[in-house]
């Protein structure tokens, strides 16, 4: 069954519609992207998956017992609140140092567990935020726009590290992208969102799809850009950058692919 299923689903704010008819469903193992301009109802989307909104028509339906692991858009910390990596993923619920120190080290960011939160980079952040998500050993890691912020680099790093998450847990993958044209390589559907569900299918067909080149073909043909990392070079060398945060790229940005040579079957 799937793990999270709308059917119909509307919401409006102040009387006007955000999302209408949408029929959404993500099963085990899935990875799927939902790419839309500023205002597309995304973040709406996920709110209403996560049952924080309640739809105005329509239903969510959530598997029994759904554990979800959430990485938000963004998390403000006040810059005078003294909290620890460790204290930030004892929040709400302790976690032992053995605990903290396996989901820290699975995430790329080991031996940080002391540092301030607020002294982090963008890419030790966000993987702090992935590390707590993971603490819930979840059926599914909803992503909203998690890689704002971070550099090319940076974003293959982190699409690079979820796709292991998939792989080793099993885990579906939900990811809000706030870039149009470039998602993971590893998508198995790229939903485009523009208030309704414009067209949806793999990264290929969404590519050559005239809805996706209507809304965002502008600058880049209607291409996607496929996050792809290429094994045939090393990375050693970045470590000899000063100040260099492997969180925040070490993998390079030369291995995305572009999706403009997929055929056009929608």
């Amino acid at each position: 069954m799937n793990l999270i299923e709308t059917r119909d689903l509307s919401l409006r704010y102040s009387g006007a519609p955000v999302l209408s008819h949408v029929d959404f469903s993500i099963s085990k193992g899935e990875i799927v992207t939902v790419v839309g301009p500023n205002g597309s109802g995304k973040s709406t989307l996920i709110r209403a998956l996560l049952g924080v909104l309640k739809p105005t028509r329509g239903s969510v339906m959530r598997k029994p017992g759904l554990r979800i692991g959430y990485v938000p858009q963004r998390l403000a910390i006040d810059a005078s609140l003294p909290i620890t990596v460790a204290r930030f993923l004892s929040l709400p619920q302790r976690q032992s140092a053995e605990t903290v120190s396996v989901v820290m080290a699975r995430v790329g960011v080991e031996g940080l567990e002391t540092r301030q939160m607020t002294a982090l980079s963008g890419g030790q952040f966000q993987r702090v935020l992935l590390a707590r998500a993971l603490l819930a050993e979840p059926d599914i890691l909803i992503l909203d726009e998690p890689t704002q912020g971070l550099d090319h680099p940076g974003v293959e790093s982190f699409y690079r590290l979820v796709e292991e998450v998939r792989q080793e847990t099993g885990a579906a993958i939900l990811l809000v992208s706030h870039d149009l044209h470039v998602v993971m390589r590893a998508s198995d559907r790229v939903i485009c969102l523009n208030g309704h569900i414009c067209c949806e299918g793999s990264p290929e067909v969404v590519s050559e799809a005239p809805e996706y080149r209507a809304l965002f073909g502008v600058g880049t043909g209607g291409a996607l850009a496929l996050y792809r990392h290429e094994h045939d070079h090393d990375h050693d060398h970045v470590h000899d950058v000063p100040d260099h945060d492997p969180a925040d790229g070490a993998l390079g940005a030369e291995g995305h692919v572009h999706g403009d040579h997929a055929g056009g079957r929608r």
